[in-house]
Order: C-alpha cells, then structure tokens, then sequence
C-alpha cells in the first residue's frame, strides 16, 4: 500500500520525542521541569464542570447543530460586545471541534489546489501542514526580533504572487508570545485586501495578555476570519472546542465542512462552555491571569542572566523564545542536555519553522513559579552562570 505523497512535507511534533524522553526519565524516579508543554496546569474552573455535569446527568447527549449549540454562539456574541465592545451576529459564529477545528475549515473553505498562504516563521507548526494537506503551498515570512516576530507590509507586499491566496497571523503568537500592534494590523489588513487576499488572524491567547488588553482584528474588519478557542485562556485544553468567525458569504461552505468533517462538535463541551463567560468564572480566569504574569516576570530576567538572549519580550500567550546562540549551536542538542542533565524540559526551535530553528528554544511557563525557579537553579549550575 502505497501512501499520501504529501505526507512527507507534514513534520512531526519533534516536542513529542522530547516529552517521550521526560515521562520516561520520570518512570525511572526523575523530577521533570516541564517548560515544553504548552498547556497550563490549572485545572478547568470548577463552574464549568459543575455545569458539564448537571448536563450530563440529564442523559440528553445529542448532536447539536454543526455550526454549533445556538446558545453558545450567543454567549460568544455577548463576549465580544462585553470584552471588546463589538457587535459580531451570532450566526457568523461557529463552534468548532478546538481550534484545529476552526483553522481546518477556515482554510479548507478558502484553498484550492496550489493556492500560496504566507505564514510567519517561526510560527505554530500545524498551520502550514494544515495548508498543505488541503493541497495548498506554505510560504514562510521570515521575521526576527526587530519586528517583534510579526510580518511587515513591506515583506508580504515582497512575498505575494499571482498564487498567493491570503496571510495568517497570530497575536499573540506561539512561540513568541508577540503582539500585532493593531495599526499595523489594519495595513496588513489593507495590503491583503487591496490583493484580492484573505486574512486569517489567530486569537487563541486573547486574555492571556500582560499590561496590555488585546484588541480583536474584527475591530477592523468583518471581512477578516478569526480563530479562537475555549482551550488557553478558559482553561479547557482536553474539551477540545473552540470558535471561528466568519464573514456571513462563507458560512454555508464552512457549514458543509462541518457536517462532513465531525458532524458537530462535543455536546457535553458545548453546554460546559455556557458557564466559560459567567462573572464567577471570569474572576477565576483573571487570578490565573495574573498568575502567568508573575511566572513569566520570574521566568524572564532568570533566562537573561543565564545567557539567553530574548530580543522582544512577550506580551501574551505563555512562552519565552530565546535565542541560545551565547551558549551553544544547537537547541535540538541543547534540549537533550538540559533534559538528561538537569531534568528541565524545553522545546527547541525545530518545530516552528525553518528560520534559524537551530538558535532558539521555546520555554513555557506553564508550571508554577516555584517549579520554574527549580529549573533556573538547576540550569544556573549547568552553565555555570
């Protein structure tokens, strides 16, 4: 049996083996730092289980609609006119199976075959497998420090071809936890738009933003799609649900999508979800708020002092991207040492993307402060600092 040609442009998760390593290490009686995981270890507000289980309990666990249950596209509506001050109608709103879900039918209902998207590197891995399982072509946009590793208008105006079909951006981003300043995200919005082009901005870390509260790109534009999730901010990682919002012309094609590609999205997660927008569970969610600023304001300046160099500092999401280049060549080789040596877990740059992944790690501060100043301790003695 012969298999799918383009299974050999869509990489592995290289953290995986990383994570293998740890759990085996941990078998074996070894504490673990784990900086990897970008999941957090809160556990999800206790007014979101209590609502899942009542709802379960009823024993009614049917489909729901595959644009999803009605009244969550409501409660989504009310949260953006709460948090953001803008009107979205619900019926542009559609619940989706995580926020793969949501990429997945948002670029399958935009790419035909040989269709460019422009991609920022370093960025989230799956967005350009995504892209080309639906038999489009990724692009990279290299971007560094100096731009926050956000895309310019100068560099996508330089990257689009007669084949290029839109740009995708994050903001906050993974793995640099950077902002997209919302006037430059209006001219790129601009530049797409003048092309023809489609935008699609990731918003999955919206909440999870320090000193600065994230301006929604639908501020700019109904025309844009945005991604969002249930799973950073709310704390529901292993529900797997998350949102997409739609200019109103793409809905039914969106619509099909769904029906083909899960039928609905999880029951039980949907009505849980209800309880994700209460002002009980909001106050939960900004003391973790809180909590992520002051593990990344440890994690920070504990990294510069032992010689990585973070040239923009996060404002969002919960990762660090350093670069390693003052204390040796390799991140992938870095990452082994520190495990095996040290027990700290951190991701090297190899999983997200092609720029330089070699002179960058990821860390995430995912854990708590006093799990995180273990493993500043236990790297200060590796490299001696």
């Amino acid at each position: 049996m012969r298999g799918a040609t383009r299974m050999g442009e869509i990489a592995p998760f290289h953290v995986m083996e990383l994570m293998a390593r740890a759990r085996a290490l941990e078998a074996q009686g070894r504490d673990i730092i784990h900086m990897e995981v970008g999941e957090p270890d809160f556990p999800t507000p206790r007014p979101i289980i209590d609502t899942a289980q009542r709802f379960i309990a009823g024993g009614q666990v049917f489909y729901t609609h595959a644009l999803g249950l009605p009244q969550l596209r409501e409660a989504i509506a009310d949260f953006y006119a709460t948090r953001y001050g803008i009107t979205v109608d619900p019926g542009r709103i559609v619940v989706t199976a995580g926020a793969s879900g949501a990429l997945m039918l948002g670029l399958g209902a935009l790419i035909s075959p040989g269709d460019e998207w422009l991609l920022s590197d370093p960025g989230y891995p799956c967005n350009r497998h995504f892209v080309r399982l639906l038999e489009g072509v990724p692009r990279s946009l290299d971007v560094d420090a100096t731009t926050d590793f956000q895309p310019t208008v100068e560099k996508v105006g330089a990257s689009w071809t007669a084949k290029t079909q839109g740009l995708l951006v994050a903001s906050p981003s993974n793995p640099t936890g950077t902002l997209i300043d919302p006037a430059l995200l209006a001219r790129l919005w601009q530049a797409v738009h003048a092309r023809g082009g489609a935008l699609i901005v990731d918003e999955i870390y919206h909440g999870l933003t320090y000193g600065i509260d994230a301006r929604t790109a639908l501020e700019i534009s109904d025309e844009i799609i945005i991604i969002n999730s249930f799973s950073k901010y709310f704390g529901m990682t292993g529900w797997r649900l998350g949102w997409l919002v739609v200019p109103p012309h793409l809905v039914r094609d969106v619509e099909k999508l769904a029906q083909n590609l899960y039928i609905a999205p999880s029951t039980p997660a949907q009505h849980a979800a209800l309880a994700a927008f209460a002002p009980e569970t909001i106050a939960i969610l900004e003391s973790r708020r809180n909590e992520f600023q002051a593990r990344r304001d440890l994690l920070l300046p504990g990294l510069k002092k032992l010689g990585f160099h973070i040239g923009s500092e996060p404002q969002g999401a919960f990762y660090i991207y350093a670069n390693i280049g003052d204390l040796d060549k390799d991140s992938h080789a870095l990452a082994e040492k520190l495990i095996e040596q040290t027990g700290v877990a951190a991701t090297p740059g190899l999983d997200f993307g092609i720029n330089a992944p070699e002179r960058h790690m990821r860390f995430a501060y995912t854990v708590a402060a006093e799990k995180l100043a273990i493993g500043l301790e236990r790297m200060e003695r590796h490299f001696g600092a």
